[in-house]
Order: structure tokens, then sequence, then C-alpha cells
């Protein structure tokens, strides 16, 4: 089961796009890899959970966790083997960790915490609440933004890992990713 959770080695670097729901990730890490002519790996438990919603009317279950985040592992090593230059990854396992604390009594599957604590990325890019709610069958917290963008700041902090705060429209972020994954590329 653990190895199923593991980051395998790769020659690239890995940028991931982290915060709160309806902040723009998704539309932000597509525009990331069309610019880098990269590789995207796409937010697994999405695909998931609108599966889940569509056959049972049923949203997201502490036992949904870990093969959702055993799928996005999966992809990212996969997709990680097709690129030597950038990997922008839609999300990572230290996500999935601060949704369970935040939705599940501050607790997370052992196994997951690990590996969202081991699994390293060259760079994340927290993206700020000051997009307009989406509402969709799987967003649930429009009122908890603030408290669920602090979560993941924190989180990021507490682990030390290197982020950028993105704020702003569109091009603004990107504009400020771009230059950071630039000089990371140098």
């Amino acid at each position: 089961m653990e190895n199923k959770l593991k980051q395998e080695a790769s020659n690239c670097l890995k940028v991931v796009l982290f915060g709160p729901e309806s902040t723009g990730k998704t539309t932000l890490s597509q525009q990331l890899a069309r610019y880098y002519n990269a590789i995207w790996v796409p937010e697994y438990a999405r695909k998931y959970l609108q599966k889940k919603w569509n056959n049972e009317r049923k949203t997201c279950e502490p036992k949904d966790l870990l093969p959702i985040a055993i799928g996005q592992i999966k992809n990212e090593n996969k997709l990680a083997k097709k690129t030597d230059s950038v990997l922008i990854c839609d999300t990572d396992l230290l996500e999935t960790k601060v949704y369970s604390e935040a939705y599940y009594s501050d607790s997370c599957d052992s196994i997951i915490e690990k590996y969202a604590l081991e699994n390293k990325y060259d760079l994340y890019f927290l993206t700020y609440i000051d997009t307009p709610w989406e509402a969709d069958d799987l967003r649930d917290k429009p009122d908890e933004r603030l408290r669920m963008f602090k979560a993941f700041e924190n989180a990021l902090i507490k682990y030390k890992r290197p982020y950028v705060l993105l704020k702003g429209n569109k091009k603004t972020r990107l504009n400020t990713a771009v230059k950071h994954i630039d000089k990371l590329l140098k």
C-alpha cells in the first residue's frame, strides 16, 4: 500500500498549485502547462468525487481519501516520466491532508500524512481567495474560504515548503508564476 503513495524519482521541476477550492488552481495549472509546453497533472479527486456524486449523490467521505491519494500519485508518477522539464501539479497529498483535517476532526490517515510530508516539490503556488466563488457539485464551503486559506498557508509554513502567494487576476497570477518558475529553471 505504501509504495502506491511514494513519488518515483524524476528529472523534472515539480510545481504544485495549492489552496482552497474555487481559487483558480486548475485554470492556472492549465495555463502554465500551455505556457511551458509542459505536462499537467490534473486533480484526481475532482474526477473521482464527481463520479461518486453522479452515481450516488454523495460527497467525499473519509474512506475516499486513500483511493484519491493513490490515484493522484499514480497519475503524477506516470506523467513525470514523460518530461524532463516542468511538471505542473494541480494538487498534491499535502492538500489532501489539509482537507482531511479541515473536514474530519483534525485527522488524516497516517499513510497519507506520511507521504504528504515525504513527497517533495520544488515550488508551491498558494492561490488566494480574491477570485469569484464558482459553485459546482463538489464545492461546499463558500463562507469558509479565509479559514481554509489560512489552513493551507499554515501547512506550507509548518512543513517549510517553498511557496509564492498568488493574488490578482488571471494574467497577474500567470505572470507571477512564470517569473518564479523561470528563476528555478535557470
